[in-house]
């Protein structure tokens, strides 16, 4: 089996249940003609470098998949075929992989991710600058003053 990356850009005037119905699209295709989706990176709406179409912005995904050459080439048809899709290009990534060491890879990610938005919840610490007036005010000296000793 081989490791594909996909860049596809959609046009970005359709609503997001339509780019996520293309989305599903090529994951059933994935599943279908027993291939593994790795990764679905969807980068969002961004400037086209020129028209395409007559657009001058797409919304960017990045797929990320492992299967053979005939699942590649129904992706590619089916991004022909789809008016939706401005733009696609497929690259090969490696020529032989492990699904078992694909499949670890995807675990180590997930675990990595949950463990990110762990701790990344909000801790209920007072924030330095938010320092009450009456600590402040019994360090703060007056300007005037001569603090110097004689």
């Amino acid at each position: 089996m081989r490791r594909y990356e996909t860049i596809v850009i959609l046009d970005p005037d359709l609503s997001e249940d339509q780019w996520e119905s293309v989305l599903e699209r090529v994951a059933d295709l994935v599943s279908q003609l027993e291939g593994l989706l790795v990764a679905f990176d969807k980068w969002g709406t961004r400037k086209l470098a020129y028209e395409v179409k007559k657009k001058n912005r797409g919304y960017y995904v990045r797929l990320d998949y492992c299967g053979l050459g005939h699942l590649v080439d129904e992706i590619e048809r089916f991004f022909r075929i789809d008016d939706r899709v401005l733009k696609y290009m497929t690259i090969l990534t490696a020529e032989t992989v492990e699904i078992d060491q694909i499949k670890e890879e995807i675990a180590q990610a997930e675990a990595a991710k949950q463990t990110s938005t762990q701790e990344a919840e909000p801790v209920d610490e007072p924030i330095p600058s938010e320092v009450s007036e009456a600590e402040t005010s019994e360090t703060e000296t007056d300007p005037t003053e001569d603090t110097r000793e004689v």
